[in-house]
């Protein structure tokens, strides 16, 4: 079936708000906004690249391999469009209150066509969180924005990447 999906965010996980002034963080000023990137973090990303298929899941979108890719060394990488999308029959029901955060929910679910996926981002509501939990075919790691993407969350991706065969292991 190949690798599981990795959906990256750009602002809160790879540009963080206020990073730890020790971490190796330089400064960007692309399309106009004053961006924080790491180089550890590409280093890392490749590293997540051996076991997920990396897919840009940000507002930047395309523009994403435009700016952000070639400053943290990775290749072009696919990328979800929400720009424009349109709701359509099936897609998960929102709540009202919920309408911000779960933007993204149902065309990352549209673009994994029922492959395993992890997601990384600042803004994932949690009650989506709780219901992947019991989930071994996704795996949403929400990121706290003031420092970024962390080891630990690349330790966690890499110890157990989402599959649909993960729970017939453990259990068989």
């Amino acid at each position: 079936m190949g690798k599981p999906l990795l959906y990256l965010d750009v602002d809160g996980v790879l540009n963080p708000v206020f990073p730890h002034p020790e971490e190796d963080f330089d400064s960007h000023t692309l399309l106009g906004y004053s961006v924080l990137l790491s180089p550890r973090h590409g280093e890392w990303l490749r590293e997540l690249a051996d076991h997920y298929e990396l897919v840009w899941a940000t507002t930047w979108e395309f523009e994403a391999n435009e700016y952000i890719s070639p400053l943290l060394g990775l290749p072009e990488l696919p990328v979800v469009k929400f720009t424009g999308y349109v709701p359509q029959p099936g897609d998960p029901r929102v709540p009202l209150m919920e309408l911000f955060s779960a933007f993204k929910w149902a065309p990352l679910l549209r673009y994994a066509e029922g492959r395993p996926f992890a997601w990384v981002d600042d803004c994932i509501p949690p009650r989506l969180v709780r219901r992947s939990l019991l989930r071994a075919d996704r795996l949403l790691m929400p990121i706290d924005p003031a420092q970024g993407l962390q080891r630990e969350h690349v330790d966690r991706l890499l110890r157990r990447p989402p599959s649909r065969a993960w729970l017939s292991r453990r259990t068989g």
